[in-house]
């Protein structure tokens, strides 16, 4: 099986806290989520205490979609970095690495980034029932628990944004991302292969690839989408990912 079927299913419960409907924005100078918690501390008190109410955390997600759905986008970064902060506009909300599939009513007792990879599957197999997307890219458990194997990690590990970034490497290297920057496969192909990885990335229809299915869309638009890419891959060559 190959790496892109194994991890098809990443996104497909998931619903993503960003707006639902795609919009044709002009991303660039201002589209990512931060690597640096950006998130501020007031924001974050606020989000935890919302949370242990009922019916307060889908409330407080809905009040703060608007004012903080964008954080600055670190437009001289690597090819990679932009990349994956575009790839996190799509799937994960202004918590970034922190993100909670918005969905899920019973919460981890910290910040995910504070938490072993151990104690979030814990947290996992204690709340069944629920979505458990989580992270800036989305890992849902079982592509979580397959990574973190591929990538010969030990569950003591906590679940830092310096790891999510790596495990993100395994699936965009799963995607094609050294046959695109090699030549050998097209942009086109190579954003539709990630549509297929992350279901809030469009395909060149203009929807998710899974569209429809467990109330999956795409959260940008694919003229949004190949704008950004072309701006991302203009140079002549790309960094090697770190796996």
């Amino acid at each position: 099986m190959t790496g892109i079927k194994r991890h098809i299913f990443i996104s497909l419960c998931a619903l993503l806290a960003s707006p639902a409907a795609a919009q044709d924005i002009d991303l660039s100078g201002f589209y990512s989520i931060s690597s640096s918690h950006e998130w501020d501390t007031i924001s974050t008190a606020q989000f935890w205490k919302a949370a242990q109410t009922t019916g307060g955390l889908n409330q407080w997600v809905a009040s703060q979609r608007q004012s903080h759905s964008r954080l600055q986008f670190q437009a001289n970064g690597s090819s990679i970095s932009r990349l994956l902060s575009l790839i996190a506009v799509a799937e994960a909300d202004s918590r970034g690495y922190d993100t909670i599939h918005h969905g899920a009513t019973r919460l981890p007792s910290d910040l995910p980034t504070n938490m072993t990879v151990g104690q979030v599957l814990a947290w996992v197999e204690a709340t069944p029932r629920q979505p458990h997307a989580i992270g800036r890219y989305q890992f849902i458990p079982s592509t979580l628990r397959d990574l973190m194997r591929r990538g010969g990690y030990s569950h003591n590990m906590r679940f830092s944004p310096a790891l999510q970034d790596n495990l993100a490497d395994i699936l965009l290297k799963d995607a094609g991302y050294d046959a695109f920057t090699e030549g050998r496969i097209g942009r086109t192909r190579f954003m539709n292969n990630l549509a297929k990885v992350w279901a809030g990335l469009p395909t060149s229809t203009g929807r998710s690839a899974y569209d429809g299915y467990a109330g999956n869309r795409a959260t940008i638009t694919w003229a949004t989408f190949d704008r950004e890419m072309a701006s991302i891959f203009r140079q002549p060559t790309a960094p090697q990912l770190r796996f």
